[in-house]
């Protein structure tokens, strides 16, 4: 049966909003909670970007929900070997309700450094080395690893989780689907799209959970509900590797120029219509997700989770 949870998102709550909406969530019969792990939001109009690590120490303590990271890239900004190290510790605060969301990242946040962002191919085959990297650790044993991306020398972790932290693999194309089967615990993927799912069931995934979600506007108002996802959220719909490519906020907010209002009516779920609430997030559940995790854009945080509590998740189980 599909679980529902809730979406965190760090670009656009200060770390107090985001640990209310997590008891809201919580109390509103919301499963599970899911975070963003940026440097950067995506534009200045967003306006946050708290630390997910203390977040997730935070949220140990507010909650019994489990947490994934949506996602954590633990490639170029942390070595994987500090990534372990966090990891380790959010099983072992959660009580075993960490799951470790991984992808290959976007420049927009792995760049900060100065270190070259690399190719499509080469940040996968970055993940793949870190995760191993990651699983090695994770034990508890003493790791020496010389790989072609990483060195690890006499690295043992002491403070580790009696149960193994998952680690689920993101992918939004045939390539990284394939990595995710074959390296993940599970897999993130954020479109209902069912080929892909496919792909990753045909390379080794079978029947590992996947994980995934949207972001809607719920509000009475529909107009102004897209106006709010247009002025906070349009690089959703930013199109190709721009995502990926784009180095500074600032390049995104000249990017979504591009993106009217009209694509935005289109795309997203906005105002109170429950038919609407539940066709979207229904379409996750038919494609084959097994946790759908649901964000509220903007500040009417409660009369979503009322709305969610009392129409939208009734509704969704019944079905």
């Amino acid at each position: 049966m599909t679980r529902y949870g809730y979406f965190l998102a760090c670009e656009e709550f200060t770390p107090a909003e985001l640990l209310d909406q997590a008891r809201a969530a919580e109390q509103a019969g919301f499963e599970c909670l899911a975070i963003s792990d940026h440097f950067h939001p995506w534009t200045a109009e967003q306006g946050n970007s708290p630390f997910v690590w203390t977040m997730i120490g935070a949220l140990a303590q507010v909650t019994s929900l489990p947490v994934t990271t949506f996602v954590t890239c633990p490639t170029v900004r942390m070595h994987p070997a500090v990534n372990a190290q966090a990891a380790a510790t959010a099983g072992v605060i959660t009580g075993n309700r960490f799951r470790f969301g991984v992808g290959s990242g976007e420049a927009l946040n792995e760049h900060i450094l100065g270190d070259a962002w690399p190719a499509a191919d080469v940040r996968l085959e970055m993940l793949e080395e870190a995760v191993q990297v990651i699983r090695d650790l994770l034990t508890g044993d003493e790791v020496s690893h010389r790989g072609r991306h990483y060195t690890v020398e006499n690295a043992r972790l002491y403070t580790t989780p009696d149960q193994p932290v998952p680690i689920y693999v993101s992918g939004f194309g045939p390539k990284a689907a394939a990595l995710a089967g074959r390296i993940g615990d599970g897999f993130v993927t954020m479109t209902p799209d069912e080929e892909l799912i496919g792909q990753f069931r045909r390379a080794g995934g079978g029947q590992k959970p996947v994980l995934g979600g949207l972001k809607v506007c719920w509000g009475t108002d529909r107009a102004q509900a897209v106006k709010r996802v247009h002025r906070k959220w349009p690089s959703e719909f930013l199109p190709g590797e721009l995502g990926q490519v784009l180095p500074d906020p600032a390049h995104f907010e000249q990017a979504t120029t591009l993106v009217t209002e009209e694509t935005i009516a289109e795309n997203v779920v906005c105002g109170d219509d429950l038919d609407e609430h539940v066709a979207a997030v229904s379409a996750y559940t038919e494609a084959g997700f097994d946790e759908v995790y649901v964000g509220q854009i903007g500040p009417e945080q409660q009369g979503f989770f009322d709305f969610y509590r009392g129409e939208v998740l009734p509704r969704l189980r019944a079905a």
